[in-house]
């Protein structure tokens, strides 16, 4: 797999999101997510994306037992700013005292001195940008971070940041059929110098071509609730004919469909992306990987822009309280 920077940092093409070993995609095992950890450093992943609120702590301590031996061997990212309330509800918390003592516990779970990237993984609308950042800053100046990066914000929000302390990378939901990106803050990166690093590049698997049946999720899976609307049965069947076709371009290519669709984004913003692709599975996890050195033409990305994207697709990509509290672009 070649090779890409987010900041001074040299990484893999294609990290490996690690949330689903813990969180929104049904039970994961333990042991099997140990493996899959070892095996993804040894097939190439040297970047992995992880947070505190991934299992609650779950996820960190998960990289913290299978790979604090081998952690000079990768570039860690993980978050602050999101909780889990008493009554089970998710909240945003960007309170400079909350990000600092998150980061402990964080260092602690993953057994490491110190993170290499941090994002703020979602914007508080209670504390300004600026005192959230300020927050990260500090944690950058005692050495428990290295750098700093910000999870689904619209690009003003990102320069604000940007004006605070020099931001690194920036993390939004970006796919085929995920495109808000497109619109600003792919241009606002490449302005600042930042990187962008896409999550659910494969479209909460929709764009693998596995999920074939949706009554039949498991409980837990975040596509039951949180990212719903594409996933409702009849917006579910109106969006699966776009497979038909798409199919057959990944069999003209020689991949996976999986791994066109890491291959449409590696061949966006002159390698300037770097997805992370996640998975509970080894199998998937190494099928991804050999996505990293597909090159496709032009005219194959051209007409994948045109089958699958916001235009075509039915349904948004989160329930309508969700969508409204993300901080993207609104045009």
């Amino acid at each position: 797999m070649h090779t890409r920077m987010i900041g001074p940092f040299q990484v893999s093409a294609l990290g490996l999101g690690c949330m689903s070993m813990s969180w929104g995609y049904g039970t994961a095992d333990d042991a099997i997510s140990e493996r899959l950890l070892q095996e993804a450093l040894d097939v190439g992943y040297t970047f992995l994306d992880t947070a505190a609120m991934y299992g609650m702590g779950h996820n960190e301590r998960l990289i913290g037992r299978a790979l604090s031996h081998r952690r000079s061997e990768y570039t860690l990212a993980s978050k602050c700013g999101i909780y889990r309330g008493d009554d089970g509800t998710l909240g945003v918390d960007g309170c400079p005292e909350t990000v600092k003592q998150t980061c402990e516990l964080s260092l602690q779970r993953l057994q490491t001195d110190v993170i290499d990237l941090y994002y703020l993984h979602r914007l508080d609308p209670k504390v300004p940008i600026e005192e959230s950042v300020g927050a990260l800053a500090d944690l950058v100046a005692e050495g428990k971070i290295r750098t700093i990066g910000l999870s689904e914000v619209s690009s003003a929000t990102l320069r604000r940041a940007h004006a605070v302390h020099p931001v690194t990378a920036v993390q939004s939901e970006y796919s085929l059929w995920a495109r808000t990106p497109e619109r600003q803050m792919l241009a606002t990166c490449r302005e600042l110098g930042v990187t962008f690093v896409p999550f659910s590049p494969l479209g909460r698997g929709f764009l693998t071509g596995c999920a074939t049946d949706v009554t039949q999720l498991e409980e837990g899976d975040i596509r039951t609730n949180v990212a719903r609307p594409r996933f409702e049965p009849e917006a579910f069947a109106i969006n699966q004919k776009l497979l038909t076709p798409y199919a057959a371009i990944a069999e003209a290519q020689g991949c996976s469909m999986a791994q066109l669709a890491l291959a449409w984004l590696l061949a966006k913003a002159d390698k300037t992306l770097v997805p992370i692709p996640g998975t509970k599975h080894i199998d998937y996890m190494r099928e991804n990987a050999a996505a990293g050195d597909i090159q496709l033409e032009d005219a194959v990305v051209k007409t994948l822009d045109e089958l699958i994207s916001d235009e075509t697709v039915v349904g948004d990509r989160y329930m309508a309280g969700l969508m409204t509290s993300i901080d993207s672009e609104k045009d």
